[in-house]
């Protein structure tokens, strides 16, 4: 830290103080508490400059891609955004989006992850979000809420944070909701990374807040804004690839945001090491295909837990996956690991991150 009245046990004392109201710490510090789901909990600190200077980064993301007097009508008619994650805790996606809530005078309505389903239904039917924030796993399950009419919403756009975003749930997320879908990309070290609003042209990085560099597959950021914690080249395990051409905003584009080293199925054969991503899977492009999550069973083998739309397609679904998924394992030379399909009722996100794992350890 370059602050003397800061220290790690300080914050986290601060962290631990059970009185959850008092937002900052020593009236000028915003501490954020990392999720942990990479198992290495970290504190990062904001000073109100920064943290300013942050939010203006959130409400330019959610209203990404909106003409001026789009942006004008909605603000007029009253924000009323409703946000769905992990909320216990000093998790920087809650703070910056009730910050940022306030911020433009719109109402809020924050549901946790881990709350019992008739309290989701019970809170949300009568608080009629217009913008709903959070992860994809989450809002995932509204979906399904809307499809059984538990819930009856009306919403312009839908704001997946948190998580990676696959293209099958974008557009099942465009047809339940018939709504604008943003990908909103943020970290702990900084809370605003960039934006996406279109899978084929890529993920905005905003060059303005941070400095983002790839190097011999390794990202590295350096914070633009915050002076009170410097990260400068600090490593993120998150993988993506920078594209080349440039889009229609004057910023650097990622051609993919492919989630977290420990997202990564490994695979050794004879020594050997080779590495395959979930997201690799993309390219499926498998109707009915809802959302995924796998299972490594061991260094030659795995299973994908599959979610479909209509369950009377699994059959056809299941052929395709085995004939596609064989095709990119031949194509990364893994043609000695062994693939199975289950499908399942529902994949739920963890109970203590609240964030839906991409690999779960095989039982």
């Amino acid at each position: 830290m370059t602050q003397k009245d800061l220290s790690q046990q300080k914050l986290i004392q601060f962290d631990n103080d059970k009185n959850k109201n008092k937002k900052t710490f020593k009236n000028k510090y915003h501490i954020v508490h990392s999720s942990g789901s990479t198992g290495k909990p970290a504190y990062f600190v904001y000073d109100n400059k920064a943290w300013e200077s942050m939010l203006i980064g959130v409400i330019r993301a959610a209203l990404w891609d909106m003409s001026m007097p789009q942006i004008l009508k909605y603000l007029f008619k009253k924000p009323r955004i409703l946000y769905i994650a992990a909320t216990d805790g000093r998790y920087g996606g809650a703070m910056a989006v009730g910050d940022g809530i306030e911020g433009v005078k719109g109402s809020q309505l924050f549901i946790d992850i881990n709350m019992p389903l008739k309290e989701w239904i019970k809170k949300i039917n009568a608080f009629q979000p217009n913008m709903i924030v959070g992860y994809p796993s989450a809002i995932k399950i509204l979906g399904e809420l809307i499809e059984k009419r538990a819930l009856n919403v009306n919403v312009f756009r839908v704001i997946s944070c948190g998580e990676p975003l696959s293209d099958n749930l974008r557009q099942y997320f465009k047809k339940v909701f018939h709504s604008d879908v943003i990908n909103f990309y943020g970290a702990s070290e900084s809370l605003v990374l960039g934006v996406e609003a279109d899978f084929q042209e890529g993920m905005y990085l905003f060059d303005d807040m941070n400095y983002i560099e790839v190097e011999n597959g390794n990202m590295y950021i350096t914070s633009l804004y915050n002076y009170v914690q410097p990260l400068i080249r600090y490593q993120i395990t998150d993988r993506l690839k920078m594209k080349k051409e440039k889009g229609k905003y004057p910023f650097t584009i990622a051609e993919n945001i492919v989630g977290r080293e420990e997202d990564i199925l490994w695979f050794e054969n004879k020594g050997k090491k080779e590495f395959l991503h979930p997201l690799a899977i993309e390219g499926f492009c498998i109707e009915g295909l809802l959302d995924y999550q796998f299972r490594q069973l061991s260094c030659n083998s795995f299973e994908m837990l599959a979610q479909t739309s209509d369950s009377s397609k699994n059959i056809d679904i299941k052929s395709e996956m085995l004939s596609q998924m064989k095709k990119i394992l031949n194509e990364k030379h893994l043609e000695y690991v062994k693939f199975y399909v289950e499908f399942i009722d529902k994949i739920l996100p963890d109970k203590k991150t609240g964030k839906k794992k991409l690999i779960v350890k095989g039982e």
